[in-house]
């Protein structure tokens, strides 16, 4: 059993890796302004950077689930470390759009071997009744990455140009590649070895088994529809949205994307600690966080005018809330599969959020282009409806969640967990409270 110390150590390292991967991933959302005024740039090509990323992202997230389950998390935190750093001097040196688009394909290869690899190790680290919990932080903490970019990289940019600050980022993400190479391991066990064999017929094996099981897609449903918001929100589209929609400063939309990450640590150990205490309800919280974004969004483009300060910030808050909610999807696939598939059934759920997350960044992008004939003067009205697409992504998901959480129930059932209705508990509750 490793000693405290040393796991929170590990996680350390791990967790500053995530980190700095989020501050490439967000860098290019947060100097998309800038990136129309240097590439002549319209809204759909724009998008079509980050979507590009995405897509690259999602794309290799079951290759390197299959991967992680064979060679484990290190190399691959340290190689994602690299490639992304690789990126950004790409785009750091960018004169055309293929050479950007290039830089966008690395940091999107990188990006995608680092979280899913962290998730990995710390399973590893961390006793199962605190997996939760620490998933819940892991994904939180390296959010700051966003605040890395909404502020300190918003300022080297502002301050000394395109290519220092893509520059710069690079640097960081060099170190922190080495200090991954330096302390992270695998296990606490020294000769830990491989879970698996590499052969192909047990990689299809793995891969047809955790996507078979409904706890797996449960996990991607959940995963898919509380992620999409928040992210399409700091990748690209809420400084725009903040800044040329509702007529707010630079300096309030960096504000607010911070907002999202000093939110999202105080909601998410608090919704790690629900997930510990209440398993089989773990969907309802998914559901719950679905409806405050759906609610969110639908005051705030309701409005009439531009929205108040105070609603943004509400607005803004109830997005934070998609971060910490997709950590639940992990939690399904941790507990439906063996230690031996995880990284696979980790794959397959971390596909959902940035599939939903890419498809609506390029909608976005198609109905701004087509309400404005590609000028990049967008107004509250072109974003108004432009916004409108989240809501059939929501929908799509929320059939998703349904029908794999019935059949997960059913399977549950057939094992003898039977999961009460929930308003079968409230009565009960209720019946308590009076007697």
């Amino acid at each position: 059993m490793p000693t405290q110390t040393r796991a929170w150590t590990i996680w350390g390292v791990g967790v500053s890796a995530y980190i700095v991967a989020v501050l490439h991933r967000t860098s290019f959302g947060v100097s998309g302004l800038d990136a129309v005024d240097r590439f002549d740039l319209s809204a759909s090509v724009l998008a079509s950077f980050v979507v590009l990323q995405l897509l690259v992202y999602a794309g290799l997230q079951i290759p390197i689930g299959l991967l992680l389950d064979r060679i484990g998390g290190r190399q691959l935190v340290v190689a994602g470390a690299l490639l992304m750093a690789a990126g950004q001097v790409t785009l750091a040196l960018a004169e055309s759009v293929p050479m950007a688009a290039a830089g966008r394909v690395l940091v999107g290869t990188g990006d995608a071997m680092t979280f899913v690899s962290v998730l990995r190790i710390v399973a590893a680290w961390f006793p199962p009744g605190r997996v939760p919990l620490m998933t819940q932080l892991t994904g939180l903490v390296g959010q700051a990455g966003q605040v890395l970019s909404a502020v300190p990289f918003v300022a080297v940019l502002h301050t000394f140009g395109w290519s220092p600050a893509f520059g710069s980022a690079a640097a960081l993400g060099v170190l922190v590649g080495v200090i991954a190479l330096v302390a992270l391991r695998d296990s606490p066990s020294p000769q830990a070895g491989p879970l698996q064999d590499g052969s192909s017929r047990h990689l299809g094996q793995d891969l047809v088994t955790a996507w078979r099981h409904p706890g797996t897609r449960l996990g991607l449903w959940a995963h898919f529809t509380t992620q999409f918001s928040g992210a399409v929100f700091a990748l690209l589209w809420g400084f725009p949205f903040l800044v040329s929609a509702e007529g707010m400063s630079t300096s309030f939309a960096g504000a607010m994307l911070t907002l999202t990450v000093v939110f999202g640590v105080i909601a998410g150990p608090l919704i790690g600690v629900m997930v510990q205490r209440h398993p089989l309800r773990r969907s309802w919280l998914v559901l719950g966080v679905v409806g405050a974004n759906a609610g969110a969004w639908t005051a705030v483009l309701l409005w009439p005018g531009q929205a108040p300060a105070w609603l943004l910030v509400l607005l803004v808050m109830s997005l934070a809330l998609g971060g910490p909610g997709s950590m639940i999807g992990f939690d399904f696939a941790r507990t439906f599969n063996p230690p031996n598939r995880l990284g696979t059934a980790t794959g397959i759920v971390n596909v959902g959020g940035f599939m939903a997350s890419l498809l609506t960044i390029l909608a976005i992008g198609l109905v701004l282009d087509a309400r404005t004939g590609g000028s990049s003067a967008y107004a509250l009205d072109d974003f108004r409806v432009a916004m409108c697409v989240q809501y059939v992504v929501w929908a799509v998901g929320l059939v998703g969640i349904l029908r794999s959480r019935r059949r997960v129930r059913r399977r549950m059932a057939e094992h003898g967990v039977v999961v009460p209705p929930i308003r079968d508990v409230l009565a009960a509750r209720r019946r308590r409270r009076r007697s």
